[in-house]
């Protein structure tokens, strides 16, 4: 009775043993199954993509289900407009026309007055210039700015005027009545002028002017322009007194012509010598010095 007992507790050990060796043992995998269940998963793969695509309806697309995302509410902003460029026209410019401006070749008295009735307030020497404001209806005066006093304004003869600018725009001016003569004579310039000869003193020529003061005034400055017709050469001269040059001798100089002095003025040399040209004087004289006060002028031609 006791044998049988022996006999199934060696099967117990036995199994024990078995089970242990079991669960220590390294099983190598076979290649061959491997492969096989590599295959297997991959055809499992395929026939579920098959299976999906053939879902599909015709005309659709097959996308892959994303999960559920907020939703944000856009809100269109309104279009930015380009503000509409206003044109302005272009402005047409119009040119300023020149301010007249009157010259003289002469020295001319400025009168209050167009004529030599009226009184004496000024002149216009040669190389000076002056603003032309209105002319006479004559068209012989033009009304002026006084070149002698500031602000003021006085009628010049146009004999010896010059005028650039557009004299179009100037008023007519009417002239102020005559004066009522008085009894006592208003001094005033005069005195006449002559050729006298020409001078000479090694390489330059001049001529002399005889000049007799038969005004009221005395002269205390000249201006003296000489020009020969022929050549075109022209010399002047401006000097506070007079000056006389006697050859390569001597030289006197006056300060003042008095009335009723005669005295004989040396004009500007020539570098050349002009015998048998024609030349043309122009001889100015004044009350004050620098050509100013009151002046009077003569105009002569001569041929040493």
């Amino acid at each position: 009775m006791r044998r049988p007992g022996r006999i199934l507790s060696f099967a117990t050990l036995l199994l024990i043993l078995t089970l242990a060796c079991n669960s220590t043992a390294i099983t190598t995998p076979d290649a061959n199954q491997l492969g096989t269940s590599v295959a297997r998963t991959a055809y499992a793969a395929f026939t579920l993509t098959a299976q999906s695509a053939s879902a599909i309806s015709p005309g659709e697309t097959a996308s892959a289900t994303l999960p559920p995302t907020s939703t944000s509410t856009f809100t269109p902003e309104p279009p930015t407009l380009t503000p509409t460029t206003t044109l302005s026209p272009t402005p047409i410019f119009t040119s300023t026309p020149m301010v007249p401006l009157i010259s003289v070749s002469v020295a001319t008295n400025c009168r209050n007055g167009p004529g030599k009735v009226y009184d004496y307030r000024g002149a216009l020497l040669v190389g000076e210039s002056a603003e032309v404001v209105a002319r006479d209806a004559t068209g012989n005066y033009w009304y002026i700015r006084n070149p002698d006093a500031a602000g003021s304004f006085c009628w010049l003869w146009g004999n010896y005027a010059t005028i650039s600018g557009n004299t179009s725009i100037l008023p007519i001016y009417t002239p102020p009545p005559t004066p009522t003569p008085t009894l006592t004579p208003t001094p005033s310039p005069s005195f006449n002028a002559s050729y006298a000869g020409l001078d000479t003193c090694t390489t330059s020529w001049w001529i002399e002017v005889k000049i007799r003061n038969n005004g009221s005034i005395s002269f205390k400055s000249v201006s003296i322009s000489v020009r020969d017709t022929v050549s075109g050469v022209e010399v002047v001269d401006l000097s506070d007194g007079f000056t006389d040059v006697d050859g390569c001798l001597k030289t006197t100089t006056k300060d003042v012509i008095a009335p009723g002095d005669t005295y004989l003025l040396s004009g500007p040399p020539f570098s050349y010598n002009p015998t048998g040209h024609q030349l043309r004087v122009n001889l100015t004289l004044c009350s004050d010095t620098g050509q100013k006060g009151q002046c009077l002028t003569d105009k002569f031609d001569v041929t040493p």
